[in-house]
Formats: structure tokens, sequence, C-alpha cells
């Protein structure tokens, strides 16, 4: 459904109405003292909300009929993933480049990305759709599929909104410091697992193209996404890096001011639009082994259960 579908556009997406529910504590509740109490609330209300109201939604269903719990179920799950959305977001940019709109790519960039991108060459704007793809791969895909995989729609949507948390509060900075600091520790947390679980999927499933061995890879890979300055994100740009044989991370501005991300991988190609098709391609092969494995897992554990006569 997320491939053929996209997310919603004539009706307003769900992520929506639990953004205006973190804008509206946040308004409430970020000022004075203890925030990071009142930013401990902010969380738990928001996923206590947002996994309650799905719970309550799928539970009525499946109390109406089977058929309808499971076309719920895959509706939900589908509402939680961002494959097509995301795709979309990349080839905006990668379309302006084919038409040697420099301008237009530099300007589509900046909606997906928080660097300054009116001086970016070619090169670094491809550079800044790769490193986002990859990031949200784990963030908008198989994270939240991961999360539906073990606890169906509730666990997607669970997911959701620490997530959304994280993006709307989750800052270092002078306002959200202490108000968002759970919600970014909390995110972190929740994608401990999927995002080393996708770079891992990403280097051993998709076309490497350099010459060097997976295990070679698989130690780079490593060392390199502890560079990053988020715990997770780095395991995925790092793998994307490797196996394109490309060099991520570098100089970037931020609002004039330049900063400096520690390079992940080694450049053996020079950075080029056709890396944007392959980092979505990436996406899509890491979604689909994520989808067979726990399938795979579902048969073993009911064929399991059967044996021992849980099921």
């Amino acid at each position: 459904m997320d491939l053929i579908l996209g997310e919603p556009k004539k009706i307003t997406h769900p992520v929506i109405y639990i953004g205006r529910f973190i804008s509206f504590l946040e308004k409430v509740l970020n000022n004075g003292s203890y925030l990071r109490f009142k930013g401990l609330m902010t969380v738990l209300l928001t996923v206590g909300m947002t996994t309650f109201i799905t719970f309550f939604i799928i539970f009525i269903a499946f109390k109406i009929h089977f058929l309808l719990w499971v076309v719920v179920e895959i509706a939900l799950i589908s509402l939680a993933l961002a494959q097509k959305s995301l795709k979309e977001a990349a080839m905006i940019v990668y379309d302006a480049l084919n038409n040697n709109d420099i301008v237009q790519a530099r300007e589509k960039l900046g909606w997906i990305v928080g660097r300054d991108t009116a001086h970016l060459d070619e090169p670094e704007i491809v550079r800044g759709v790769v490193e986002t793809v990859s990031e949200n791969t784990s963030d908008g895909v198989t994270a939240p599929l991961l999360y539906a995989l073990c606890f169906g729609a509730t666990g997607a949507w669970c997911y959701k909104a620490i997530n959304t948390l994280d993006s709307m509060i989750g800052y270092k900075n002078e306002r959200y410091g202490q108000f968002g600091y759970v919600a970014a520790k909390l995110d972190d947390l929740a994608n401990l697992i999927p995002s080393r679980m996708t770079g891992f999927i990403l280097l051993i499933t998709t076309k490497k193209y350099m010459n060097k061995s997976l295990i070679f890879r698989l130690k780079n890979w490593l060392k390199d996404a502890k560079k990053h300055p988020s715990p997770n994100s780095g395991y995925l740009e790092a793998a994307t890096a490797w196996q394109l044989g490309i060099r991520l991370g570098g100089y970037n501005r931020y609002g004039g001011v330049e900063a400096f991300r520690a390079y992940m991988g080694e450049s053996h190609f020079t950075m080029q639009k056709q890396h944007i098709n392959l980092a979505i391609k990436h996406m899509y092969v890491c979604t689909w082994w994520l989808l067979l494995i726990g399938g795979i897992l579902y048969v073993i554990a009911f064929t399991w259960g059967e044996c021992i006569g849980v099921v």
C-alpha cells in the first residue's frame, strides 16, 4: 500500500495530529522550572495517547470482524511507512540535476535538509540527498516496519510518536535542551536496534561498488558509524558510504556558520546524481529483506508453537 499509494494527499496524515498535540503541550509546559520533568510528561502523554488510540481502533476492528482487523492493521502500518514520500522527495532533486538546473536542485534540497544549500555544487547536493535518504531509510521505513512486525500497528505508531517528538523538540538548543531531553534520549533508544539492523542488512544484501571484502566493509562500517554525532544515524550513512564507494560527511553550513562532520567511507567515486537512485534502491532492498526475515521468523514461531501445543 505504501509503495503504491504513499502518504495520504486528500486527508490529513495522523502525524499532523500528533504534531499538533506536541505543539500544544510544548506551549503550555515549556516554561519555568522542572523542564525535564515537564518534557517527560509530554513524552508520556503523547506516546500514551497515540498507542492507546491505535490499540483501541484495532481492538474494535477485531471485535467486529477478523477481516476488518486485518484491513485496519494493514492500513495503519502503511500509514506509518514513508517509502514513496522519501523517494519522491529525493527524486525532485534528482530531476532538477538531470535537467541541469542547479538552482532548483539547491532549492529542493533545502526542503529536506537543515543545512544551507545556496552555495552547493552537484556533488555536495547529491551528498545531502544520499545522507538524508540513508538516515531516513531507518527512521521512516525499516524502524516502524520492525516495530510493526513485533507489535503490530500499535508498535509502529508508538514508534512514530517517539520519532515525531524527537523531530519537534529533541534539539540541543536553548529552547529545547532541557524540555526535549527525554524525547531525544527515548528516540535514540528506540532506534538503537533498527538502525544497526538496517545498516547490516544493507551491507550484506545490496550490490557493492568497491573491491573490498565483506569483513573489511563491516569493520570500517562499525568504526565510521561511531564518528557521527547521532548514536544511530551513522550506521546507515556509513553502510551506504562503504557499499557505494563514496565518502559522506564533511563541511556543512547552518545559518551561515560552517561546521565539520567526520568523514565516513572512502572516495573511490565522485558523487553523481546516479547515487541518489542507488540510495533509494538500498531503501527498497532493506525494506523487503526485513519483511522477508520477519515473515520467516513468523513461520518458524508459528510452527514451533504448534509443535509444543501453544498455538
